[in-house]
């Protein structure tokens, strides 16, 4: 089996609420980093800054979706992250359940900032 050489790719081999979920990540990840350039990184979906730097990455598992972030930005929203299962940058997001679309466009936001204005790159 191949692996998805695009995002939309990416999406079609998921269906109900893995599939909502996964739309509704990208559709906020699209709004709030509108400058950042999709890619497939690692075999998921990610936003690339124009300076060629991975801001974030969305994946798809069994039963739940990861936003990955550097441990950096995690680490700074960790109070704000207390509720859900998280990584060394990642948040984990179950199918079903809405995600916490103000939390995320914060950290997306705090993520650009990082990497623009204290050159913080990739892990």
């Amino acid at each position: 089996m191949s692996k998805p050489q695009t995002i939309d790719a990416y999406l079609a081999e998921f269906a109900g609420p893995g599939r909502q979920l996964l739309d509704e990540l990208c559709a906020l990840a699209r709004d709030e980093a509108p400058e950042a350039t999709e890619a497939i990184k690692w075999g998921n979906p990610a936003w690339v800054h124009p300076s060629g730097t991975i801001l974030f990455v969305v994946s798809g598992h069994a039963k739940h979706a990861n936003v990955t972030f550097t441990p950096s930005t995690r680490l700074a929203f960790a109070a704000e992250l207390a509720d859900f299962d998280t990584g060394k940058g990642s948040v984990k997001i179950p199918y079903g359940q809405s995600p916490p679309g103000d939390l995320l466009r914060r950290m997306i936001d705090y993520r650009v900032r990082e990497h623009e204005v204290d050159g913080v790159g990739w892990m």
